[in-house]
């Protein structure tokens, strides 16, 4: 029986969220205290030991992330807090920064003080304007009580930066571009922005949910937070889920569940007979339903299975999607967020939506499904950044689990990089 384990959702059922002394009264900055009890390199060695991978999509090791950060630049540092939560079927964060915002403000607070930086930014996507009212708020708070502020204690800054509405921006160096003025098109790595990130100066770029989830670390002990999950998937995840399932919504659990006993136990069942099953977001391979029998929800397994936990944007298409629809309408998608910097991506995502489109009304050319894998192929891993797998990603694996939605017999090309 799977159990909803509520560690970073557990106060999102008060209406208080932007009453800094009601966060207080329920423990609020216990974590920010004890992690001032130690130094940062302690700070940061415990965050390595709690196993904590990052919950933005990448699943890199927060720990090994933040102790990348030169220690005798003499340069400023910064932190900033990626909240352009723009992957399709993901919708986590939202509920975190209006929710329990001073959650968030007291982990980019542990996190600052363990990467020495005094300047935390907060990148939120544009559309969420009800989220940043709250943080507006809850940042004014924490100022006025000189928890913020060159006045306060620690001395630091966060600093709230509204993006344009650009999925692109969600790549963390189109952010740090964007959040300079500048277009909001990725840079080529190397330097990484541990290194030479905001301004040129050694920066740390941490999702909403990875920075939550250090503050329970300090406040419940690394010990504990460690014995959740799996050896290598360690801690709680949230999951956004969407599709047809009867309780649609955000839920946290441990790392390492059975997929259909969370579906079940937790999302109250299914609505109708599944088809197609994202794990997590628009940009991972999709499943076959008859493919998630035994499946966990942690890294390995998922990765085992042939797809990815990505986002946690968790959604459940039935017997009556095609995905052929499906795919052309994620196609459409990335089609129309590219930024337009890399030529394969620019001009491979329209191609691929006009020849989809000629498959989906059933005008398709001899040829298509070869032009496809050509385009795809010439797409995935010669991008800058990682967008361009992620647009051939759906489109192969809903190709290749679906061939009868595309009209094909069947399809096994192969793409390392993508699927």
């Amino acid at each position: 029986m799977v159990k909803e384990n509520r560690l970073l959702l557990k106060n999102i059922h008060y209406d208080d969220q932007i009453d800094l002394l009601a966060y207080k009264s329920r423990g609020g900055f216990l974590g920010l205290q004890k992690a001032l009890e130690k130094s940062p390199a302690e700070v940061i060695e415990i965050v390595k030991q709690s196993g904590l991978r990052g919950r933005g999509g990448a699943g890199f090791p927060t720990g090994m992330k933040w102790g990348f950060v030169p220690s005798n630049s003499g340069k400023p540092v910064y932190l900033v807090c990626n909240a352009d939560e723009s992957e399709p079927g993901t919708f986590k964060d939202r509920l975190l920064m209006e929710r329990d915002p001073f959650l968030l403000i007291e982990g980019m607070m542990i996190a600052c003080y363990a990467i020495g930086s005094k300047t935390g930014f907060i990148y939120i996507r544009g559309e969420y304007q009800y989220s940043h009212y709250i943080l507006t708020k809850a940042l004014q708070q924490a100022y006025s009580s000189k928890i913020l502020g060159k006045d306060s204690e620690l001395g630091i800054d966060i600093i709230i930066h509204r993006g344009a509405g650009a999925y692109i921006c969600g790549e963390e160096t189109a952010l740090l571009n964007s959040l300079e003025g500048k277009k909001g098109q990725p840079r080529i790595k190397p330097p990484f922005p541990a290194v030479k990130g905001l301004y040129n100066c050694p920066t740390v770029i941490n999702n909403v949910e990875t920075l939550c989830a250090v503050t329970r670390i300090f406040e419940h002990g690394v010990e504990e937070y460690a014995s959740l999950g799996t050896e290598k998937s360690r801690g709680t995840k949230l999951f956004s889920v969407s599709g047809i399932v009867n309780k649609p919504g955000v839920y946290e659990v441990e790392l390492g569940v059975d997929m259909v006993e969370f579906l079940n136990d937790i999302c109250g069942g299914l609505k109708a007979d599944p088809k197609i099953v994202i794990p997590g977001g628009s940009s991972v391979p999709a499943l076959k339903w008859s493919e998630c029998d035994g499946v966990k929800l942690d890294y390995e397994s998922l990765a085992a299975a042939g797809t990815m936990l990505g986002s946690g944007g968790f959604m459940v298409f039935g017997q009556d999607v095609s995905a052929l629809e499906l795919a052309l309408n994620f196609s459409k998608f990335y089609a129309h967020e590219s930024c337009g910097q890399c030529t394969p991506c620019r001009e491979g995502a329209k191609w691929l939506v006009e020849i989809l489109e000629r498959v989906y009304s059933r005008k398709s050319y001899p040829g298509d499904l070869e032009k496809i894998s050509s385009l795809c192929s010439q797409i995935a891993g010669h991008t800058i950044c990682p967008f361009g797998d992620a647009l051939v990603t759906p489109i192969l694996s809903l190709m290749k689990k679906f061939p009868e939605d595309f009209n094909f017999d069947s399809f096994d090309f192969q793409l390392s990089s993508a699927t």
